[in-house]
C-alpha cells in the first residue's frame, strides 16, 4: 500500500508554489468579469422568476369533509 501514497503525493509541484509571489497572484480582470457576469445572470434569474410567481393563479382544494356548496367564488381577475 506504499504506493498509493507515492502516487498522490505532490511533493514536486512544491518548489513551483514556492516561486510564485503572493502578493502578485489576483483574479484579475477576467476574474471580476465573470463574477460580474454570474451576479448580472443570477439578478436577471431572480427578477424572472418573481415575474412568473405573480402569474400564478392558486387555487386551495376545499377539505374532504366540506359542502362544495359553501364554495365562495373566486375573485379578482382571470387570466
Amino acid at each position: 500500500m506504499g504506493g498509493v501514497t507515492d502516487t498522490h503525493a505532490l511533493h514536486h509541484l512544491v518548489p513551483l508554489a514556492q516561486e510564485l509571489d503572493e502578493n502578485k497572484v489576483t483574479p484579475g480582470l477576467l476574474g471580476f468579469v465573470i463574477f460580474a457576469a454570474i451576479a448580472l445572470a443570477l439578478w436577471a434569474l431572480m427578477k424572472n422568476m418573481g415575474k412568473q410567481m405573480k402569474k400564478i393563479d392558486f387555487e386551495e382544494q376545499p377539505p374532504a369533509g366540506a359542502d362544495p356548496a359553501d364554495k365562495v367564488p373566486p375573485q379578482g381577475p382571470r387570466a
